[in-house]
């Protein structure tokens, strides 16, 4: 039966009066039904969600006391879902709040938008905003402690922080004072969100003002088993969906649930304001407004060029200072990792790849075509992407695999592994796509071995276990446990562990 699309969807942003047919950056929407608005689920994060409701609890519980105030800091990549996560608890939690989002604009505007934002907020006390208009973000900060109430929790959200550690002088040092002299001593829950990774990082690190003033919250992508949940797929296609989309809320709400991978390529690339087309590259020219160097060598690495000769190749010759300076770059904000081969011997044989699984799809399979996309040829790129996928899927899949493994082990087969990597050497005669050991890069023992074969229709037989055999014999002496990760099954008996892809989504439920 041919694919029957859902009834049409419009998605709200929570700051707009405007309802817009493309998806926003929150994970719930509003559908038209009878001529009315129906809010529509919002999907997953619920662990994320106990760990805030937590927070808000110990600042309930601390009520009365002298520092009852908490703070969460809250970082991920950009268009992961931070500001849709903070708004849906701020709808469960129903308490007053504010949730300001700076701009990246001027300290002085910057300002004025926080007292906008303060005036339409719920917080019980925000008239005394209109006794006294601050001049510093430190008197602001003290207004907004006293606009909350002393016996009731409040929840101050800032979004995008790093535009206002490097637009506003000293910020740091003023949200430092304005939480040890006012907002702690409130009722407060104060969650600062920000995109740039190592900003947020370097905001509690050691010699910073606001050293250990707040809890570290690291928000990753939707994982595989919530996107099953949200796109109600079998588990092979929601683990191909998580290496198209990355689990990002964004493309995922593009993806009506039950259509097909190929149908959804053709309907985005059909569409030039699609998220799955426009995200990566906001999210790159947001982070690298002026660095086209480091742009370059990611285009490098999205292409498959995995090794420091061939990505200084790829990126037209630079020179090896110029390529370790973007290196360093990317892999500082997250973007990019570069990994040894885990073995019971040195290796100087690193390899690098990009994190997120969305962003390497579109650098390999979508940027480069943009052109022939825009002037409405989608169909050429779809195309392409068929050729190629069963290839770029069988490597891709290997990073999510390992995870999994290291979330499911042990079980009645294989023991936990402290280190899950691969193993691989220069001429690449012997690779291993699994290999679980007690430590990384050099290991002391080898707990297991194994291999990745995730084609259509192509089970893991006897041939393939031999190559595996032969690949340990090449790596360790010792007789550790050989397992096997498949699409389509195994029919060699010899195995000792297999896994297929119900039980390497079932890892993240």
């Amino acid at each position: 039966m041919a694919y029957q699309p859902p009834p049409r969807v419009a998605w709200r942003r929570r700051d707009s009066t405007t309802t817009d047919t493309i998806a926003s950056d929150t994970i719930f929407g509003e559908s038209i039904s009878g001529g009315r608005m129906c809010r529509m689920p919002f999907i997953g994060r619920e662990h994320e969600l106990a760990v805030l409701h937590s927070m808000l609890d110990r600042v309930r519980a601390a009520i009365g006391t002298d520092r009852p105030g908490q703070c969460i800091l809250m970082r991920g990549r950009r268009r992961i879902g931070k500001s849709a996560l903070a708004e849906e608890f701020l709808r469960r939690e129903n308490v007053p709040h504010l949730f300001y989002t700076a701009a990246r604009t001027s300290s002085e505007e910057e300002l004025a938008e926080l007292l906008v934002g303060v005036e339409e907020c719920s917080l019980p006390r925000r008239a005394v905003f209109a006794e006294e208009r601050p001049g510093t973000w430190t008197a602001a900060l003290r207004l907004i402690a006293d606009a909350v109430d002393d016996d009731s929790p409040a929840i101050i959200v800032i979004d995008e922080v790093p535009y206002l550690m490097d637009r506003v002088d000293s910020f740091e040092g003023q949200l430092q004072r304005a939480w040890d002299r006012y907002l702690s001593r409130k009722p407060i829950l104060l969650i600062l969100i920000g995109s740039d990774l190592s900003m947020m990082e370097a905001l509690d690190s050691y010699d910073r003002p606001f050293h250990q003033r707040g809890t570290q919250m690291v928000i990753g992508p939707l994982n595989p088993a919530e996107i099953q949940d949200m796109l109600s797929l079998d588990a092979a296609s929601a683990l191909d969906a998580a290496l198209v989309t990355g689990g990002l809320p964004l493309v995922c709400g593009e993806w009506p649930p039950g259509m097909p991978l190929w149908d959804f390529l053709e309907s985005s690339l059909s569409n030039p304001v699609s998220a799955l087309l426009v995200s990566a590259e906001r999210s790159l020219a947001a982070e690298f407004p002026a660095d086209a160097a480091a742009t370059d060598i990611l285009r490098a690495i999205g292409s498959e060029e995995r090794t420091f000769t061939n990505i200084a190749r790829a990126a037209g010759g630079v020179s090896h200072s110029t390529l370790g300076r973007a290196v360093d770059l990317l892999t500082t904000k997250g973007i990019v990792v570069g990994e040894l081969p885990i073995s019971l011997r040195p290796s100087r044989e690193r390899r690098y790849r990009i994190c997120d699984p969305y962003l390497r799809f579109w650098l390999r399979f979508i940027q480069p075509h943009m052109p022939e996309i825009e002037r409405r040829r989608g169909d050429l790129t779809l195309k392409r992407i068929r050729t190629s996928w069963a290839a770029w899927r069988g490597r891709a899949i290997e990073p999510l695999i390992r995870d999994a493994l290291a979330r499911r082990l042990p079980d009645q087969n294989l023991p936990a592994a402290p280190a899950i990597g691969g193993y691989w050497t220069r001429s690449n005669d012997v690779e291993i796509d699994i290999v679980g050991a007690d430590r990384a890069p050099v290991a002391r023992e080898i707990l297991f071995l194994g291999s990745v074969k995730w084609l259509e229709n192509s089970p893991f037989d006897s041939h393939d276990l031999a190559t595996l055999a032969y690949h340990r014999s090449r790596l360790t002496d010792a007789p550790v446990p050989l397992l096997a990760v498949s699409r389509s099954g195994v029919t060699s008996r010899d195995i000792d562990a297999a896994y297929g892809p119900d039980e390497i989504l079932e890892s993240w439920r």
